[in-house]
């Protein structure tokens, strides 16, 4: 039998992942997991659960619904991607990660149909995922979308209700080049019969949201302002509760109470282990770090940013390459002085590139060799009254979490 790390090394070298080299991982159909899920006996159908799509927004909301659930008292499952530090964060059992043991076991016991099958990285995550929480017999799971909807591997769950919480341009390579387009992809985890709440109302995507709810008599709901707060930091967070607390407070077959809401919202680091979201990792210089990726979400953090009080702003910069560094250049404050860097991963877009973006856009900027030496660079040069952000990918952020 392989140990832990042996098995990873399986996961991720004998298959392309997405999250890591990008295209080559999709798959054009279900058809793969849906075999797969049926050889494991269907075990996403032994729980109930909750499914939840969008393009920003959807990991934060994932980790809120779970939390709030965990203080109901029931038997949470939380399955998410991608992870920030190690595997087992994709997989929570009300907040404790799954154990290096059940992944290896999982991995040994199945592996030949897994490659029979030529089952993806996210297919065997995701069937590992049902599968322990069938065993772990969770009374409902949170199922958070890798990319898409309507043909992601999490697409072969049957929820209670399901949340989709914005439309953006993002992967538009794979889901499209308009925001209807990329709504429809979305809406693909619509079910017959099940409610449906979509956190933004807008005239573009609105028929698309409309025509697939009706086509499945899904109730279509629309995200309404709710008076909470939560731990987590960040503006962009708000728009987030909005869409949880309405999809709740929807399924009343749930008998969630307010107080469990409220108590919920105010302990998702606690009772999920969310990290990078708006996390302050130090004060005095102040170290922000967040996951924030594409244009729609970096302009709302760089809108927060511009709005703190400091001496200078230093910005700790990586993307991946598929990204669109054109669309994200004019979202940086020019006055910032930046620290480029590439994260460790296949899809990081090389610093040079990078360098040169930035350099045609007359910014301040030095080149790093490393995501830790581009931070430590900032922490040398940086005042007790400065602010340090690191951003720009989920990649670069993951690096320098402690």
């Amino acid at each position: 039998m392989m140990d832990y790390a042996a098995t990873l090394h399986w996961l991720y070298a004998r298959l392309p992942m997405y999250q890591r080299v990008g295209a080559a991982a999709l798959n054009p159909n279900l058809d793969r997991v849906t075999e797969l899920v049926t050889y494991l006996g269907n075990p996403q159908h032994k729980f109930k659960s909750l499914h939840v799509a969008g393009t920003n927004g959807k990991g934060s909301s994932s980790h809120m619904l779970a939390s709030i659930l965990q203080e109901t008292g029931l038997k949470v499952g939380l399955y998410t991607s991608p992870h920030l530090k190690d595997f087992r964060e994709r997989i929570r059992l009300n907040g404790t990660p799954i154990s290096e043991k059940e992944v290896v076991a999982f991995v040994t016991e199945h592996g030949n149909f897994f490659d029979k099958h030529q089952c993806s990285f996210f297919e065997m995550t995701l069937g590992l995922a049902v599968d322990y929480f069938a065993k772990q017999q969770v009374d409902i799971a949170v199922i958070e979308v890798g990319l898409g909807g309507r043909l992601d591997a999490t697409n072969v769950i049957l929820p209670e209700g399901c949340l989709i919480t914005n439309i953006a341009l993002d992967h538009q390579q794979f889901l499209g080049n308009t925001r209807a387009s990329i709504a429809r992809e979305k809406a693909g985890i619509i079910k017959p019969n099940t409610p449906v709440v979509v956190v933004e109302k807008d005239a573009e995507t609105l028929p698309v949201f409309e025509e697939i709810a009706h086509q499945n008599d899904a109730p279509l709901l629309f995200a309404s302002s709710h008076n909470y707060t939560t731990d987590l930091l960040g503006d962009y967070q708000q728009q987030n509760i909005n869409g949880v607390v309405s999809l709740l407070k929807a399924l009343t077959q749930l008998a969630v109470s307010d107080l469990q809401i409220k108590q919920g919202l105010q302990r998702v680091v606690a009772n999920t282990g969310l990290r990078g979201r708006w996390e302050i990792l130090a004060e005095n210089p102040k170290i922000i770090a967040d996951v924030a990726h594409n244009t729609a979400g970096l302009k709302i953090v760089f809108t927060q940013l511009n709005s703190l009080k400091f001496n200078h702003l230093h910005i700790v910069f990586g993307v991946v390459n598929d990204k669109g560094i054109e669309d994200i250049l004019p979202l940086l404050p020019a006055t910032a002085t930046y620290y480029l860097c590439a994260a460790n991963v296949p899809r990081a877009l090389d610093v040079g590139a990078l360098a040169s973006a930035f350099k045609s856009w007359g910014f301040t900027y030095s080149t790093h060799t490393s995501v830790r030496r581009a931070l430590a660079k900032a922490k040398s040069v940086a005042s007790k009254d400065d602010t340090i952000y690191v951003g720009g990918s989920l990649f670069v952020v993951a690096e320098i979490l402690p």
